[in-house]
């Protein structure tokens, strides 16, 4: 099985739309080097047999929730645009998208994924069109998770530099995410006096009563069963977020004393 049938089980709604370009444009600048006796599936494959929602970009979908293939290669487009928003790629960025997708995919799928990612970011990509063909499509738990995975690429070389936050903060402009979601994700980065208070939305004006609630409301939109459509690998990363909504709801227990 050749390269390019891996990959395409894969795509599922880029079809036809701005992603679907740059995979196509990436897929016809590669060598087809993967030989017929290997029969590994690439990202999303195994959920190929369920695709029969093929909308385009200029389409509606007829399901809302996200399919595992659409949001790696989601993941891999906009990975590329933030990786290269400081002008440099840094190899500890680049390390930190390989050891994620190892961690997801074992290690012979992640190295296919990754031939594509460096081939996705030789290309110059509009952000604009790619981020309203995700929003069109992709859920909004599903979103979060991508914006989560940004931020930890930025942060991968030990430091997230204001380029960076720029080109994270107009995707999530573009993704159709909140400023408040956007800032609590982003504290979850950031060691601060009141990033216990942006993770969970609140200002540092607010009561006890306030807390709590906002931590129900908080733990509720980042609970990992929101993106049990993306599969298990997926939640991971959805895991860590609820335990950060978590620590920082303890944190203000104790300096709330509550």
């Amino acid at each position: 099985m050749s390269f390019s049938k891996w990959i395409g089980a894969a795509i599922g709604w880029s079809f036809g739309g701005p992603i679907g370009a740059i995979i196509g444009l990436a897929l016809g600048s590669m060598v087809d080097s993967v030989s017929d006796n290997q029969k590994r599936p690439f990202i999303g494959q195994g959920n190929s047999g369920n695709r029969s929602r093929r909308t385009t970009y200029s389409g509606r979908p007829e399901q809302p929730n996200t399919q595992p293939g659409d949001f790696e290669v989601s993941l891999l487009v906009l990975s590329s645009i933030v990786i290269k928003a400081d002008g440099v790629q840094d190899q500890r960025e680049l390390d930190f998208v390989r050891k994620h997708f190892v961690s997801m995919y074992g290690k012979e799928r992640a190295n296919h994924a990754f031939k594509l990612f460096k081939s996705i970011s030789r290309q110059n990509i509009s952000t604009r069109q790619v981020c309203l063909q995700i929003k069109h499509m992709m859920d909004h738990p599903s979103r979060l998770q991508l914006l989560h995975f940004l931020f930890g690429i930025a942060k991968a070389d030990g430091h997230v530099t204001e380029d960076e936050i720029r080109q994270i903060y107009t995707i999530n402009g573009y993704l159709g995410i909140s400023s408040r979601d956007f800032e609590s994700i982003k504290a979850m980065f950031f060691n601060s006096v009141d990033s216990a208070y942006k993770i969970l939305e609140i200002d540092k004006s607010a009561t006890v009563d306030e807390i709590k609630k906002a931590y129900r409301k908080m733990a509720k939109k980042y609970h990992p069963d929101k993106v049990i459509h993306l599969g298990e690998e997926h939640q991971k990363g959805a895991e860590e977020k609820f335990r950060q909504v978590q620590q920082a709801y303890e944190q203000l227990q104790k300096e709330r004393k509550f």
